[in-house]
């Protein structure tokens, strides 16, 4: 396959531009920009080299000089997104910070919905992804813990956050694919759930369901979700 090492590379150790040599046509910004864009319009499964070279206005073949794999390319969409994060003077409250870090990961999972498909820690060190990276350390300077307990809990931070918002871009996906309203969906299955529950084969369900107060807030639960990996580790500076 072109551009197919006989050993294992980095992208981000190839320099960029030779020392000699015309000036290159496009930049890995450029290259990821327009990857990006197909993906956000398109979806992952939309961005492949053929694609972003016509995006570029170029060959094929002339992409595999810039970038030789198309995980390479992978890796420069996520460094770009890894870009988008604000980087900011932390508050010295390290859950705060957090929380803050996890809300605005949220974000851009939305604004990009394929960036939870290309989550990997094969990914996390690229140029942008160091820079996110530090702040966060930065932001657990108050967290009397070792640096590895420190990326654990980026690590399971970032996780609850990729699940939570996996799940809600599928939901929104299977909704938008329904012939019907998303209310219609839900009173069916409610209805069919409470007829199980009524046999009364499901003695605890049938608590559970008795003990709910009304709706469930997904924006609570995902509050509550983060604030449980923050106590866990918060309790590290109890002993």
């Amino acid at each position: 396959m072109p551009g197919r090492s006989a050993v294992p590379e980095v992208i981000w150790a190839r320099p960029e531009r030779a020392g000699r040599g015309p000036r290159p046509a496009f930049s890995r910004a450029d290259i990821a920009s327009a990857a990006v864009r197909i993906a956000d319009t398109e979806g992952l499964d939309g961005v492949s080299m053929r694609h972003v070279a016509a995006e570029l206005g170029c060959g094929t073949m002339s992409l595999y000089n810039y970038v030789p794999r198309k995980e390479d390319l992978h890796e420069l969409m996520v460094d770009a997104i890894s870009g988008e994060h604000d980087i900011w003077e932390p508050s010295g409250d390290w859950r705060a910070d957090m929380l803050r870090v996890a809300h605005q990961t949220r974000t851009l999972m939305h604004r990009h919905p394929w960036l939870p498909r290309l989550m990997s820690p094969v990914y996390g060190f690229s140029p942008n992804a160091l820079r996110y990276l530090e702040h966060c350390l930065t932001c657990l300077d108050p967290l009397d813990a070792p640096y590895g307990t420190k990326f654990e809990l980026i690590a399971m931070l970032n996780g609850v956050v990729t699940t939570y918002v996996g799940n809600e871009l599928a939901t929104a996906e299977r909704t938008r694919s329904l012939p019907w309203s998303e209310e219609q969906e839900n009173a069916v299955r409610i209805g069919y759930l409470g007829g199980r529950i009524a046999t009364g084969e499901y003695p605890r369900m049938a608590a559970a369901f008795m003990e709910d107060a009304g709706p469930i807030d997904l924006d609570a639960v995902f509050e509550r979700a983060l604030g449980r990996v923050l106590n866990a580790f918060a309790r590290l500076e109890d002993g």
